[in-house]
């Protein structure tokens, strides 16, 4: 039975984030929908990927993180190439000194009926409130966006295809959100590898026109407090 919203509103506020220092956070792209999330004392993976689909001809993220969290366990976004404790289900974890919500959403547009049920994350890493939609195509719920709140970083799929938002449907969830940073991910930059069907970040820009844009290269570094204005933040 859905819960009410004031419920989840209630729910929300409760959720006990790690009360790490406002150190901030340096943040690595390995591409896809890969990064690596270093600050408050942790080391988080985001969605590491075999070098197949619109992955193929990437590097594999064989790294070392005490956390990688999956949006799911398909080989392009919860591969096991890296070492960590691999989280992929929806829950409350408590890992690293860090709290963790996992928020169960579909993967596609039609309730998961393709691809199976995603996983949405939120926790706060260096001071800042993390919300990683990195593989999903589903329109937020109501439920969906009280649990999520306003983070302060959103990490989100923008690239289009079959489980991932295209330009217009990321440039909607941004504005139901409201975050501070917004890194796209999940696009094709260069030659469209084969059988891949994502596009690349460009219609997601041209749906915000009028946001701040900034190309940081591979590596970004994050304070632990920001500026309310929303930029996003291409990275390499």
């Amino acid at each position: 039975m859905a819960l009410p919203i004031r419920t989840l509103a209630a729910m929300a506020v409760a959720l006990p984030l790690a009360a790490s220092a406002n150190t901030g956070v340096t943040i690595t792209s390995y591409g896809h929908s890969a990064l690596l999330i270093q600050g408050g004392g942790a080391t988080v993976l985001l969605n590491p990927f075999k070098a197949v689909g619109c992955a193929a001809g990437l590097a594999e993220p064989r790294v070392s993180a005490n956390v990688v969290l999956a949006s799911s366990l398909l080989l392009d976004e919860g591969a096991s190439v890296a070492s960590g404790r691999l989280l992929s289900k929806p829950g409350s974890y408590r890992l690293a000194g860090l709290s963790i919500e996992g928020i169960s959403a579909p993967h596609d547009r039609f309730g998961g009926r393709r691809f199976g049920q995603a996983t949405l994350w939120r926790w706060k890493q260096g001071g800042l409130v993390f919300a990683h939609l990195g593989g999903t195509a589903a329109k937020l719920s109501p439920e969906d966006r009280v649990l999520l709140g306003k983070p302060d970083v959103l990490i989100l799929g923008v690239g289009g295809g079959a489980k991932v938002y295209d330009g217009a449907e990321a440039a909607a969830v941004v504005r139901e959100l409201s975050p501070k940073r917004v890194i796209p991910v999940q696009y094709v930059s260069g030659t469209t590898p084969k059988n891949c069907d994502q596009s690349s970040v460009e219609p997601f820009l041209e749906a915000l026109k009028g946001t701040s844009v900034k190309r940081v290269g591979r590596v970004l570094s994050l304070p632990g407090k920001l500026s309310d204005t929303t930029q996003i933040d291409v990275m390499r």
